[in-house]
């Protein structure tokens, strides 16, 4: 049995799923949303299918589990939820870089085992590591948005 901590409304919820502890992001079926739609080109201010950029895509993603209260920018989608640690990071959990300037420039959600998927202006929506040296290095925090019914939602 895995154990998921889940913060609510700042109160920590630990609750448990019959998922075996070998459970991969491959079995999630926000990975099946993502997987949908890898290769959408990247369009600046796209939200839809037909382009997105990186905000863009976590609305839309988010959407689909019914998550639909965060704001459009990377910049300010940082400001939501609660700060988690790198080492804590869980299914579901927008992480957050720093591309361009002093300030957060990029996102994407974390699917698990180091992968996290987002829509890069160079190749559009595609699943990334956040151990490349490229992220790596620009890596500048994650937030938890989900509640534990979007979360379950998530994993199904």
């Amino acid at each position: 049995m895995k154990k998921f901590i889940i913060s609510l409304l700042g109160a920590a919820v630990l609750f448990t799923t019959a998922a075996p502890s070998t459970f991969a992001a491959s079995e999630a079926r926000i990975e099946s949303e993502v997987n949908q739609v890898v290769g959408t080109p990247y369009l600046w201010g796209g939200t839809t299918a037909s382009g997105f950029d990186c905000s863009g895509f976590i609305l839309y993603i988010m959407g689909k589990f019914n998550v639909d209260n965060l704001p459009r920018t990377s910049e300010t989608q940082a400001k939501e939820g609660i700060a988690v640690a790198k080492e804590d990071l869980q299914l579901g959990d927008l992480v957050f870089f720093n591309t361009i300037s002093n300030k957060i420039s990029h996102a994407g959600i974390y699917l698990g085992d180091d992968q996290f998927a987002h829509s890069s202006s160079s190749k559009g929506v595609r699943i990334s590591k956040l151990s490349e040296s490229y992220y790596k290095d620009r890596y500048v925090t994650a937030r938890r948005v989900v509640d534990e019914k979007s979360y379950l939602k998530m994993i199904e």
